[in-house]
């Protein structure tokens, strides 16, 4: 029987979350990021928690996905957004429930003032879309706007 555990990542789970982090943007948006960059944005959050903190699935012992938490204070609810990023499970850990454990955990683990959960979704990841919605996420009517320097 295959065992899932989620725990805080460590400062030793640094490469393999930078080289998730590349896969990922190269799966979903066909994106290749430079090695030397994830790595210090990643090493990064270990080095200032308020960028954000990752959580790291281990199936079997055996890393198997990540994802990334970051904070946003709402006033309107007086509470935190906690934003889901970096989401990836490696190919031979997908459909097992890895994304469904870390999910859980971090909603398990949610301080009292965390009023919801948000992330985004590539608008043609029909897989991921579907995967979120089975575990109670919706889409909302908001549009995102950026500008990149």
């Amino acid at each position: 029987m295959t065992s899932i555990s989620v725990r805080a990542a460590r400062s030793s789970d640094v490469q393999q979350i930078a080289d998730w982090n590349r896969a990922m943007a190269l799966e979903t948006e066909d994106k290749h990021l430079d090695p030397a960059t994830i790595e210090a944005g990643v090493r990064g959050a270990f080095e200032n928690p308020t960028y954000g903190f990752y959580l790291v699935a281990d199936v079997d012992l055996m890393p198997a996905g990540c994802l990334m938490v970051t904070r946003e204070w709402s006033d309107w609810r007086n509470g935190e957004f906690l934003w889901v990023q970096s989401v990836y499970v490696a190919p031979d850990f997908r459909r097992m429930g890895v994304y469904r454990a870390l999910y859980q955990h971090l909603k398990d683990s949610a301080a009292p003032n965390v009023c919801g959960f948000r992330l985004y979704v590539e608008h043609n990841n029909e897989r991921a879309q579907s995967t979120y919605r089975s575990l109670g996420m919706e889409a909302t009517h908001y549009q995102l706007f950026e500008e990149l320097k």
